[in-house]
């Protein structure tokens, strides 16, 4: 019972986190987390709800590398350009 109410209780605070945890990488996320959870013990919820947090960290993570990647190639051809 008291697990149920933990799960229920982390499911609701990160549905009230707002449009952040609404995207595809939380629910990929979500979907393993949860077939893993109840894999490992009838803890779906909150395998759901961890797996929903680390794929949207993994996303943060994913999307920040390419900036990185998007800006020093910017610099780069910043570089390769003739001078006047």
């Amino acid at each position: 019972m008291n697990t149920k109410l933990i799960a229920a209780t982390l499911m609701l605070s990160l549905a009230s986190t707002g449009v952040a945890y609404a995207k595809p990488s939380c629910a990929k996320g979500a979907l393993v987390g949860g077939v893993g959870g109840h894999v490992a013990g009838k803890h779906g919820l909150l395998g759901a709800a961890a797996g929903c947090a680390i794929g949207h960290h993994m996303a943060k993570k994913q999307e920040r590398e390419q900036q990185r990647q998007a800006q020093a190639q910017a610099a780069n051809s910043q570089q390769a350009a003739p001078r006047k």
